[in-house]
């Protein structure tokens, strides 16, 4: 939502600007210059990513409509989720376990929560991981190495998206360039024609740059990095996920285990330690 409202200052200001300065709004709209330009970014993010990026991107950038799905609700509901599975282990052992990590989607623990059950690499992680210390054949240092290559690939991959709409960004004032220098080869075939007219012609070839540099830095740039902002907050969430996990696969108890994930929250999102206690308690119960 807020990057909705971004966008409406960005281009209200620039607009309401270039009113005040007794501007011409009907001297902006040039169907032919959006073609172009919008026909170039596309057709370049199509050769420089394969398939399953655009996609991806089609997905982000719906996703920006959305709030942040990994605020403080989301964090409350993992610790949560984390304990009720890890005293579930303490009580009847990893075995106990093993129908919830196997079919985690008819697991009644798991149904409690769903956006956590809703997450589809989250409850990977958790239960690929667990399936895995249910072996009994991985150290601790083997483990750690094991969930930061799986969070590192699944980061790496998320990137993809940013870095493809930044580059389309950083070309726009290339292609806002091109669309000008063929307003200008136009124009000059008209050179002998009235004042008038070759004021027209040059002002819509200058509308080209004029979009190519305003949506570079006023819109695709913006978009990527509010994407990698939430990409980074997904990122976090998968950390407390693997801290708590390594703590328990060392032997700490639960309520230990969620802790350390409970201090791997940025505090603006963390809660208490009287909340987290509050919260196990009564799963507890």
């Amino acid at each position: 939502m807020f990057v909705v409202i971004g966008l409406v200052v960005v281009f209200g200001a620039v607009i309401g600007g270039y009113v005040m300065h007794h501007g011409q709004i009907a001297v902006l709209i040039q169907p032919n210059e959006f073609v172009i330009l919008g026909g170039a970014g596309l057709g370049s993010m199509i050769i420089a990513n394969p398939p399953s990026v655009l996609k991806a991107s089609v997905t982000a950038l719906l996703g920006l409509l959305k709030p942040n799905p990994y605020g403080a609700q989301a964090y409350a509901e993992l610790l949560q989720v984390l304990y009720e599975v890890f005293q579930k282990a303490r009580k009847d052992g990893l075995v106990g376990l093993e129908a919830h990590i196997e079919n985690p989607e008819t697991s009644d623990i798991f149904s409690k929560y769903p956006s956590f059950a809703g997450n589809h690499h989250a409850l990977s992680l958790l239960c690929d991981t667990l399936k895995v210390l249910l072996t009994g054949t991985v150290e601790d240092h083997n483990l750690a190495e094991i969930l930061d290559v799986d969070l590192e690939k699944h980061h790496h991959e998320q990137m993809k998206v940013p870095h493809a709409i930044s580059a389309v960004g950083d070309a726009m004032p290339g292609f806002g360039i091109v669309a000008a220098v063929l307003g200008v080869i136009i124009t000059m075939g008209s050179i002998g024609g009235a004042a008038s007219e070759i004021g027209n012609k040059v002002a819509a070839a200058l509308v080209g740059t004029f979009l190519g540099i305003l949506l570079s830095y006023g819109m695709l740039g913006p978009i990527a990095k509010a994407i990698e902002e939430r990409i980074h907050a997904e990122h976090d969430y998968m950390l407390c996920i693997r801290t708590a996990l390594l703590a328990f696969a060392r032997g700490d108890a639960p309520m230990t285990s969620v802790e350390f994930a409970r201090r791997n929250v940025e505090p603006h999102e963390r809660p208490s330690f009287t909340e987290l206690e509050a919260m196990t308690r009564r799963k507890a119960a």
